[in-house]
């Protein structure tokens, strides 16, 4: 009679022979045990570790040579027998006689690698059979959607995918690559590492936004937090700054794509938004929308404006259309619309550490830097004066200062000055005062965190009508000029 064949056309698991080799892990560990610094580096550098092994006897003797190797002791038959032996392990793994067997099964170590690899193939196999049979199982118990399923499903295989590869790399080679990334700069003349935000004092601070870094933009409402980001995207996707356009991945979880598309046509043409949304455009401004339109269309913008999408479904979708776009650069708008089903009864707070912490995970796991807007508490609306914002603003979690390599704080004095007049019309409160600056439009970024950089004060100029943030004229800083070099015309 044949064998049972499953849907996938292989044979039942009944008839299935488990995927390990014993040889290979005898192989492995007696190479430890003929060369115990080399071989022990190498399965180091492969992320091999005691779950890799099949054989449970196997796994001891693995931890027992591992301890061994973290506490740079000698790992022979004798010293490992006495470790095996003071634990009460010794019978278990078949006593010396099995660890004079391994020694005795190669009669080199020069084939270490070859048997590392075979181990780690395995490993890799089983681990990526357990996966489906829980995926198997999450299918038919979950109470979650499909979708949330999907989402989750996925993650556990590119969690497998990611350890894979590591990301370990020797000293040499680091060192190599940043003296690459110094002399590039060197040679353009251009101290801009990362992707330029398009914003000259920004850049020059920031030196761009780095690859694995999380980017947080946080304000409170209508500070015009979306332009500033929308307009960072506009920089980016058409390489204004450096002649480089770079795709770049949205995920508006507030604005619909007809809203967010709106809004970047009135900012690119100059057209006030107002005029746009009730018709009363002139032949000029239609013109003027036709040129932008041509432009935005030829932009690598990857839209995705799902409300109310979970942590992990968004990272699912990020890297597709990384994979797929190539995409150079995630923008969040916004952090606090993001779910997390796991972590949601634990309370907001952990909620949004998990998403943050999430966020964060995504920019390195796609090696891409991720723009995060996020809104601040009403702390700085009862604050006397000027309503500046600080760090402890950030609304709902502390973790977002914490697992954000930037945090960036907009706000515009002219603001709180407009809603603090009195009947009179005079400025009262904190709105008014010394603090305010004379132009109505002038808008502040403050680095108040760069995990790699300085932090300070920056001014960009706002146009409301059109909803567009541009450079400040050097001359307009005063005294602060000297802090940054001279920049073009």
């Amino acid at each position: 009679m044949p064998a049972e064949i499953g849907s996938a056309g292989v044979p039942a698991s009944h008839d299935r022979k488990p995927l390990y080799n014993e040889d290979a892990e005898r192989g492995v560990l007696g190479a430890i045990l003929l060369d115990a610094q080399k071989v022990y580096d190498f399965c180091v550098e492969k992320q091999i570790a005691a779950e890799s092994f099949y054989g449970r006897a196997h796994q001891v003797i693995f931890t027992a040579m591992e301890d061994m190797a973290k506490a740079l002791r000698p790992i022979d038959v004798l010293t490992l027998a006495d470790r095996l032996s003071a634990q009460g392990k010794l019978d278990e793994i078949g006593g010396t006689a099995y660890l004079n067997h391994l020694l005795d099964a190669i009669p080199t170590a020069a084939h270490a690698e070859y048997y590392i690899d075979m181990v780690r193939q395995q490993h890799l196999l089983r681990r990526i059979v357990d996966c489906s049979r829980n995926s198997e199982q999450e299918c038919y118990t979950s109470d979650e959607d499909a979708d949330h399923v999907l989402s989750k499903v996925e993650q556990d295989f590119f969690s497998i995918s990611e350890n894979r590869h590591g990301s370990m790399l020797p000293w040499n080679a680091a060192v190599k690559q940043t003296m690459g990334v110094i002399e590039h700069i060197k040679l353009t003349g251009k101290g801009i590492s990362g992707i330029p935000t398009g914003f000259i004092d920004i850049d020059e601070m920031l030196l761009g936004l780095h690859n694995e870094e999380l980017i947080v933009l946080a304000a409170r409402p209508s500070m015009g937090k979306t332009s500033l980001a929308m307009n960072i995207v506009e920089h980016v996707v058409l390489g204004r700054t450096d002649n480089q356009p770079r795709p770049v991945g949205i995920f508006s979880l507030e604005m619909s794509r007809e809203q967010l598309v709106m809004r970047m046509l009135s900012s690119h043409a100059a057209v006030p938004a107002h005029r746009i949304a009730s018709g009363q455009i002139t032949p000029t401004n239609h013109g003027l929308l036709a040129q932008a339109a041509d432009i935005l269309m030829k932009a690598p913008i990857f839209l995705d404006d799902t409300g109310g999408l979970e942590i992990l479904e968004l990272r699912s979708r990020a890297r597709r259309m990384k994979k797929k776009h190539g995409i150079e650069l995630f923008v969040v708008d916004y952090l606090q619309l993001l779910h997390a089903k796991e972590r949601s009864r634990e309370g907001r707070q952990q909620e949004i550490a998990f998403i943050s912490g999430s966020l964060k995970n995504m920019a390195k796991e796609l090696k891409v830097p991720v723009l995060a807007v996020s809104q601040l508490n009403r702390a700085p609306e009862a604050r006397e004066r000027e309503g500046k914002p600080r760090l402890a603003d950030l609304r709902d979690s502390g973790a977002i200062e914490q697992d954000a390599d930037v945090v960036c704080l907009l706000y515009r004095p002219s603001k709180y000055k407009d809603d603090n007049k009195d009947d009179s019309g005079k400025e009262g409160g904190y709105g008014g005062g010394e603090a305010m600056d004379d132009n109505p439009n002038v808008a502040h970024v403050i680095i108040a965190k760069q995990r790699n950089g300085p932090t300070g004060d920056i001014k960009l100029i706002f146009r409301d009508e059109v909803m567009r943030f541009e450079n400040m004229a050097r001359a307009a800083y005063g005294q602060e000029t000297d802090r940054t070099p001279e920049r073009e015309a």
